[in-house]
């Protein structure tokens, strides 16, 4: 998905016991000990864990203190693993985030005074979008999935999206089938664009795909699902939706192929017509062979149509559609349920009215499909579908698009919405919650906040959470922190005027406008409204606040308030270069590119904000000279043009890293300026239709190049970041 261009009530006793697909698994206590060994190597001796009987069907647990120890006590592995967060959260004051992790325990544990005991109201509590797996997810090694399954298990996460791998199930269907290795050279993608292609938007882009890929892949998914189930996970595997081979129409030349295109620069892909017998046998070979590779939990996630338009708005059309998709799932599992992304009906709501919606919905019988209202803090759909024609369905926070850098998200809302959705009698059966962005490892706050709602009824009180979230944080309750971060509430997370979180425009391909198409650059506040929580961090540093935690939030902080500054210092060049002004131009366009060059350095203070990782990472899957070549440009690729030298998509999955910024952003921008300076010499108007042929070439040889950047910080994070300040305070101001 794209981020468009783009294109209460609580649920009864008796819908308690209608639930469609049984979540409730029995504990693992090995494995709940081992995952406590993994967080807490040096504290795991203080911990027992026992099972606990689920109530009304719900996911519980309890936390108390007996004999010097620990009880954490759950129903399932998610739970006892929510048990042991909830103890360090709530007594231990830690936190564990992707962006900053703070397990400074003290030296004896806290007594827990009272037991603890907590139930969920939501049975689900879904993980991951198609996006995240290759905006985030790309490179990822077995130690960094063990990592994200224990943050799953501790933030109560009990329905994750599990796609990895699939590739390799579908060689095996089509190589069962007869087709050919060269048959199936123009179908499978890069291992940068799998969520694109297992949409049906792409075939063979970034590829050919190596068959030491999906062999190493494979095996990565099986260590994933035994895991996650492990842990009293239940994993969406994927289903067959139609997209096909190429190769199909010779192999099957009466097949009935629809020709579909997504519009951003690639070819044209093929389409299956349900209506096709092969349409059924294809969905029950691949169920069937993903079956015996993986298992199932019989949950399968299948998207018709994703940014591509149906045929025809016929309901009666539609409605035949998604029977037949769903019974060729029942066809290979009769306990098969259905999980869909809403994104369809939030991103074309041209095609997607009422009576289309209805129909695609209704044809699945109500307790064998899921649906998810997947950008919920964006747009509810489920308030003008009627919570989903009576579907179950699930309250998503997106929050991010295409892993750009940037403070940003709805914090009000996501505090409040899905409470008020619980408790709401329209709300239907809102069964779950969930986390559906496009990519992870970034504005950590929004996601402890969403998934504070796991164990409560209620709307999460921002005004006493957010000490709490300081505390826990940064190791202190320094008031100046709290109100830094109401700052923040009211600024970058005030979720006011712009959908999702705006960039630079460093980032964009150089321009006099103030935007681009993938770089947009207006603000939900006043750039001067944030100043003020940058003093407040800048001063806690002083005082020696030192956190994992808190040196990121300072370098991010610090990033936003240059990010933010380089639309003013666009503006003054503009203006001297439209006034003929060659000094002031001079001047203006070498402190624009300092600007990046000090981003570029402070950046490089944080693993989180370097490229080193993301290229050493995807070098790290090639088995040869070659593979690790192409790996490394899908990795460039994907995070710059997107698609080729002409691809409408480029900058969408722009990043502000130490790296990027100096080795891509910057130098684009010194050839803009080298032309400017020369057209002021000559007093010839530029040609900007040629620089941008230019350009073009020049970004996609970059993309091809292979060179090694940095995988350590760089510098000093609090004393750079001091130095930023210093710099630039007065200044901006």
């Amino acid at each position: 998905m794209l981020k468009l261009k783009r294109m209460p009530r609580a649920v009864s006793l008796m819908l308690i016991l209608l639930l469609p697909v049984t979540i409730a698994a029995q504990l693992n206590v090995k494995a709940s000990y081992a995952l406590i060994q993994r967080v807490l190597p040096k504290h795991a001796s203080h911990f027992i864990v026992e099972e606990i009987a689920p109530e009304n069907g719900k996911d519980l647990f309890e936390v108390e203190s007996r004999a010097g120890k620990i009880v954490l006590r759950g129903n399932n592995g998610t739970s006892v693993a929510s048990a042991l967060y909830h103890y360090l959260t709530e007594y231990c004051h830690c936190q564990i985030t992707w962006n900053g992790t703070n397990l400074f325990l003290p030296a004896s544990l806290p007594v827990v005074k009272e037991k603890v005991h907590k139930f969920t109201p939501y049975t689900y509590r879904y993980y991951l979008n198609y996006c995240t797996f290759n905006y985030s997810m790309s490179w990822w090694d077995w130690d960094r999935w063990q990592k994200e399954i224990d943050w799953m298990a501790l933030h109560g996460i009990n329905m994750p999206l599990a796609i990895t791998g699939e590739e390799y199930t579908w060689y095996m269907v089509y190589k069962d089938m007869g087709f050919t290795d060269q048959e199936l050279k123009d179908f499978f993608c890069g291992p940068a664009y799998f969520a694109w292609f297992w949409m049906g938007n792409l075939d063979a882009w970034g590829g050919p795909l190596p068959m030491s890929w999906m062999k190493s892949h494979k095996e990565l998914q099986e260590k994933i699902l035994q895991r996650e189930r492990e842990l009293g996970m239940k994993p969406v595997l994927p289903a067959f939706t139609g997209h096909v081979p190429p190769a199909i129409k010779k192999k099957y030349p009466n097949a009935k192929l629809k020709a579909t295109n997504w519009t951003n620069g690639f070819a044209d892909t093929y389409i299956l017509d349900s209506e096709d017998p092969l349409f059924a046998e294809i969905g029950k070979r691949f169920l069937q062979t993903q079956t015996k590779l993986f298992g199932t939990d019989h949950l399968y996630s299948a998207d018709t149509f994703n940014e591509n338009e149906p045929p025809s708005d016929d309901p009666a059309f539609l409605s035949a559609l998604s029977a037949r998709i769903y019974e060729g799932m029942k066809q290979a599992d009769t306990a098969a349920t259905w999980v869909m992304q809403g994104w369809l009906f939030y991103s074309d709501r041209k095609f997607w009215k009422a009576p289309q919606i209805e129909a695609l919905l209704k044809a699945v019988p109500d307790n064998k499909m899921i649906l998810l209202d997947l950008a919920t803090e964006i747009e509810p759909v489920w308030k003008r579908t009627n919570a989903f024609y009576g579907k179950p369905w699930i309250w998503n926070m997106l929050h991010n698009f295409g892993g750009n850098v940037n403070l940003f998200g709805r914090m009000d809302g996501v505090a409040a919405g899905p409470a008020q959705a619980l408790n709401d009698n329209n709300s239907g059966k809102l069964w779950g919650i969930g986390l559906t962005m496009e990519a992870i490892e970034q504005n950590p706050v929004l996601y402890e906040l969403m998934m504070q709602h796991t164990w409560q009824t209620r709307a999460v009180d921002l005004d006493t959470w957010l000490p709490k979230y300081v505390l826990n944080r940064y190791s202190t309750a320094d008031k100046d922190l709290v109100n830094a971060w109401q700052i923040l509430r009211k600024t970058v997370y005030n979720g006011a005027a712009i959908r999702d979180g705006a960039e630079s425009i460093i980032t964009g391909r150089p321009t006099f406008d103030s935007t681009t198409v993938w770089t947009r650059t207006k603000l939900n506040y006043a750039p001067k409204d944030l100043l003020p929580a940058w003093d407040l961090f800048i001063q806690a540093a002083a005082k020696g606040v030192n956190t994992d935690g808190f040196r990121y939030d300072l370098v991010d902080l610090t990033r936003q308030v240059l990010a933010n500054y380089a639309a003013p210092l666009q503006k003054k060049w503009v203006a001297a270069y439209k006034e003929k002004d060659s000094t002031a131009f001079n001047r203006y366009s070498r402190a624009f590119l300092a600007l990046i060059s000090d981003m570029d350095q402070l950046l490089a203070t944080r693993r989180d904000f370097m490229l080193g990782p993301w290229i050493a990472a995807a070098r790290s899957h090639g088995t040869t000279a070659a593979e690790k070549a192409l790996y490394e440009q899908n990795a460039r690729d994907l995070i710059t043009l997107w698609g080729d030298a002409n691809s409408p998509l480029h900058e969408y999955s722009n990043r502000q890293w130490s790296g990027l910024l100096n080795d891509f952003y910057k130098p684009r921008w010194q050839q803009f300026f080298a032309m400017l300076q020369e057209t002021l010499r000559t007093s010839r108007q530029p040609d900007l239709k040629q620089f941008e042929e230019a350009i073009k070439k020049w970004e996609w040889k970059w993309v091809k190049t292979q060179q090694s950047f940095p995988t350590q910080p760089i510098g000093n994070a609090v004393q750079l970041s001091q130095t930023m300040y210093r710099k630039y305070r007065k200044i901006i101001e």
